[in-house]
């Protein structure tokens, strides 16, 4: 299913129209999401594939991520479309593997894999020349994490490097603080965690639409399906530095929130912005809550629908005024209404309002954590607050006021109302099958 879904990608990218493509994809999507019986705990595939309602949700996201990419580069004039369109390909082609191999080995292959077509996308189609360095930011900090990894899945006993997924049962021995750290800083980096989250803001600001729509819409999510992969063989070590962590992420969340209110690039906020809500959603993995499990499955979705369509909206700015400066943009959503309109949609999204999907991710979340520790109720209030407040920051300043930018700009095309369209529809309808994400553990 997922090689045929590849392949199907490039065959249509050359036989078809875009819009011919997004309709094609989103009728497979919508298929495959009713005809799954999730019943029981995992869907066997075959021997070497094995998927359970993560894996699928998140291999379901990634296409349609991967049609949204085309959709949203058609208007730029890209150097070498073929070798683009491959790496968009390719990258897919990664991601669909990487959530469904039972195998761990085959996991970790596909995970680093995941790295180069992201990074070449960076380094050949970003828009500065500070893409090189962004690039490089990004390889060398998912490398520093990666081979530790790589030794933790080669140092365990009972040859777990080919054990599958589904057979590993909970670990009651403890494996050392060391192997602890092994097994974990590849996902904290990829996440990313505060502390190791500089790459981030960098790569975003230097690379193309595409890249930073899978970048944001998908990448990060392989640091918490992972966790939620190898957390089996270190529960005692989770119980015992939960307490390390939360507090990293919640006085990170809390610090980064607050660089968020003084950011002017349009690029770099909503960057910043991930590095919180993925905070949120690494706290539900250590709070070893249930409620965690199921905040942590929306949220990814709702995450990644929406820092997704939120660069969308940048990138349809920067093709018309060529700057994310928000000290230049003031004012401009006066010349475009639908696209005000849409921008305050995904604005109060991202602040988690309802119905939307990110709304129950945070229940869930906040829930999660709140059992793990009723003091953490005082970051999360501040982390929500200030949440609201940046995204009102950057709504009400490009929206608000009177800029430089007074001069005639082509309007909102169909095209660009399709793909914000498709970005916002499941992010709402995902309420009528709310008992669907509630049985997955």
């Amino acid at each position: 299913m997922m090689i045929m879904g590849v392949l199907m990608i490039i065959v249509y990218f050359y036989m078809f129209s875009f819009i011919e493509i997004i309709f094609i994809f989103l009728s497979l999507i919508v298929f495959l999401f009713f005809k799954m019986d999730w019943l029981s705990v995992w869907v066997y595939i075959s021997e070497l594939f094995s998927i359970d309602l993560m894996g699928f949700m998140l291999m379901e996201l990634s296409l349609l991520v991967a049609v949204l990419m085309y959709l949203a580069s058609m208007n730029l004039n890209i150097n070498n479309e073929s070798m683009f369109s491959f790496y968009i390909s390719i990258l897919t082609f990664f991601l669909l593997f990487c959530f469904s191999l039972s195998n761990l080995m085959g996991f970790y292959l596909f995970f680093e894999s995941v790295l180069f077509p992201i990074i070449l996308m960076i380094m050949g189609w970003g828009y500065q020349p500070e893409r090189l360095q962004a690039g490089l930011y990004m390889l060398f900090y998912t490398l520093l994490g990666s081979l530790p990894l790589l030794l933790f899945f080669l140092l365990k006993k009972f040859n777990l490097s080919f054990v599958y997924i589904y057979w590993v049962v909970n670990s009651n021995t403890s494996i050392g603080v060391l192997m602890f750290l092994m097994g974990v800083m590849a996902f904290f980096v990829k996440m990313p965690m505060y502390l190791v989250h500089t790459w981030l803001p960098k790569a975003h600001v230097e690379a193309p639409i595409a890249g930073s729509m899978i970048l944001a819409g998908v990448l990060l999510k392989l640091g918490i399906y992972g966790m939620f992969r190898v957390s089996s063989f270190m529960l005692i070590e989770m119980l015992d530095f939960s307490f390390l962590v939360m507090s990293v992420v919640m006085v990170g969340g809390v610090i980064v929130s607050m660089i968020c209110l003084c950011q002017v690039d349009i690029s770099a906020l909503i960057a910043y912005s991930s590095v919180c809500h993925m905070g949120l959603a690494l706290g539900g993995i250590f709070s070893m809550n249930s409620w965690g499990s199921y905040g942590n499955l929306l949220m990814m979705l709702g995450h990644g629908l929406c820092s997704s369509g939120l660069f969308c909206l940048a990138n349809m700015y920067y093709e018309r005024v060529f700057t994310r400066s928000m000290l230049l943009l003031k004012g401009v959503g006066g010349f475009f209404p639908f696209m005000g309109v849409w921008w305050f949609i995904f604005s109060v999204v991202n602040m988690a309002a309802p119905p939307s999907m990110n709304l129950g991710g945070e229940i869930f979340l906040i829930g999660s954590l709140l059992k793990w520790s009723l003091l953490l109720i005082i970051p999360l209030g501040m982390m929500s607050f200030l949440s609201a407040a940046y995204c009102l920051y950057m709504f009400s300043y490009l929206h608000h006021g009177s800029g430089w930018v007074n001069y005639s700009l082509f309007s909102m095309s169909l095209r660009e109302q399709l793909l914000m369209i498709v970005h916002f529809f499941p992010l709402i309808v995902w309420i009528l099958k709310m008992e669907m994400f509630v049985v997955w553990t």
